[in-house]
């Protein structure tokens, strides 16, 4: 992958149980390579599964998904998920040390490189109280943790991972207000010069994208910078005041 341009191509999708009604229905678009854009909207709305169509997790029922002109259908698993980084919402870690799972997708990684990643994702402090600092065994699924310092973990791991296209689905979710503005520094990191997606529900960790896109019943109904949509959307500016201001639609 070089420029990490992402083109939708008259994409169709629906889930295999739900035989009535396509999420996605001769999707259209182009992410060019690079951009920041911030996926928003309701729960359902089509936002996240806009993302895992990327990571080739479902298959479609037509159309096809291009990165950098390559349909992604015709590449290995292995080939794609190299090159994109994939922030859940739920951190995922292993009954590991701190340290083999932040460099699980780079085992080749020195320990000054875990550290460096760790640092930027503000993980070194906490993992420095520990007994056996980045030697500590985790738990099953991180359970020794708190909620926030799994995520932390996890996006020291996508630092150290570096592709060129980066999809974070509400990946400060687990953090405090005070501790998500120490990793942007971080998150900065894990986006720069790449193509970046960012679902999140909270719109103001949004401001600064290049570009946004609003999802409604699998559709985008409104596309353009945070400032342009709070001047000319609908749907945008409902989502905004309803968070910011109380205002409840009818």
């Amino acid at each position: 992958i070089g420029k990490g341009e992402i083109v939708f191509e008259d994409v169709t999708f629906k889930y295999k149980n739900n035989t009535n009604k396509s999420i996605f229905a001769n999707k259209s678009l182009v992410i060019e390579g690079g951009q920041k854009v911030g996926l928003v909207g309701f729960s359902g709305s089509g936002k996240t599964t806009f993302a895992k169509l990327i990571l080739r997790l479902f298959d479609l029922e037509s159309g096809n998904i291009l990165i950098d002109n390559q349909n992604i259908a015709t590449v290995s698993i292995q080939s794609l998920r190299d090159n994109v980084t994939f922030i859940p919402q739920e951190p995922y870690l292993f009954n590991r040390t701190i340290r083999e799972n932040i460099a699980y997708n780079n085992p080749d990684a020195t320990f000054e490189e875990v550290k460096s990643a760790a640092k930027l994702a503000r993980c070194d402090d906490f993992i420095k109280t520990m007994a056996n600092g980045y030697d500590t065994i985790v738990g099953e699924r991180g359970s020794l943790l708190s909620g926030g310092q799994k995520q932390r973990l996890m996006i020291a791991r996508s630092i150290l991972k570096n592709t060129p296209i980066v999809i974070m689905d509400e990946a400060t979710s687990a953090l405090d207000t005070v501790t998500e503005e120490k990793i942007k520094q971080g998150l900065d990191y894990i986006s720069k010069g790449k193509t970046t997606l960012v679902i999140a529900h909270r719109l103001s960790t949004l401001a600064d994208m290049d570009r946004i896109l609003v999802f409604h019943n699998g559709k985008v109904v409104e596309d353009g910078t945070h400032k342009d949509l709070l001047k000319n959307g609908k749907h945008y500016k409902k989502l905004w005041q309803m968070q910011n201001e109380g205002y409840l639609p009818d």
